[in-house]
């Protein structure tokens, strides 16, 4: 069975959209990293810590320990400056001011982990090229709300999709999963999607549903 550690909705998403079946617990960690550590080891750390945390929770709430545990960690990269979650409206501002006209590097850290001790990890980077921006824009789009919750301050998938010029590499893996690496690597482990006639059912479901 794959858990997703994560109640991030847009992970969910692309989880359901690709046809697996699989259950979410909440993994809350500290996002903390070392002074110094760079992004690829610091999303590798993070993806690596909420994969452990939600293997904690899912053994406690009675799932089997031959069970995936997912946890993943996306970042965005300026140059070697990591820019999480806006922390107010402002600060969403200027990053997507820092982003204008610009190249800048996704990078998602993606953990499966079992309780017998099977882990593996890996880090994931998409090249995205936004064009310039007008302050204009940029005000708009972040009174929407939608930059509030995102690394960047912007959602592919949204109103800032039309802020991008050039993508190489996976586009999911902006919005929060690398689909391409994660189907494979779920099928090394033993988890197949399901019969595509079947999707568009809502195939996640919380462990307090499950266990209760």
């Amino acid at each position: 069975m794959l858990v997703l550690a994560s109640t991030s909705p847009r992970r969910a998403m692309l989880l359901q959209e690709a046809g697996f079946l699989f259950e979410t617990v909440k993994s809350i960690v500290s996002e903390t990293l070392p002074v110094g550590m760079l992004p690829k080891p610091g999303v590798r750390e993070l993806a690596e810590r909420k994969a452990r945390a939600g293997l904690k929770q899912w053994l406690e709430l009675g799932g089997n320990s031959l069970d995936a545990v997912l946890g993943a960690d996306t970042m965005v990269v300026l140059d070697t400056r990591i820019l999480g979650k806006p922390a107010n409206p402002q600060e969403a501002e200027e990053m997507l001011h820092d982003l204008s006209g610009r190249n800048h590097a996704v990078l998602t850290g993606v953990a499966l982990l079992n309780g017998l001790g099977k882990l593996k990890i890996e880090v994931i980077e998409t090249s995205v090229v936004f064009r310039p921006i007008s302050t204009e824009e940029i005000k708009d789009y972040v009174s929407s709300g939608e930059p509030m919750d995102k690394a960047g301050a912007y959602g592919i998938q949204g109103g800032a999709k039309k802020f991008v010029t050039a993508i190489e590499g996976s586009l999911t893996n902006v919005i929060g999963l690398p689909m391409e690496y994660l189907t494979e690597q779920l099928k090394a482990w033993g988890i197949e999607q399901i019969n595509i006639a079947s999707r568009g059912v809502n195939h996640g479901v919380s462990a307090s549903e499950r266990f209760t």
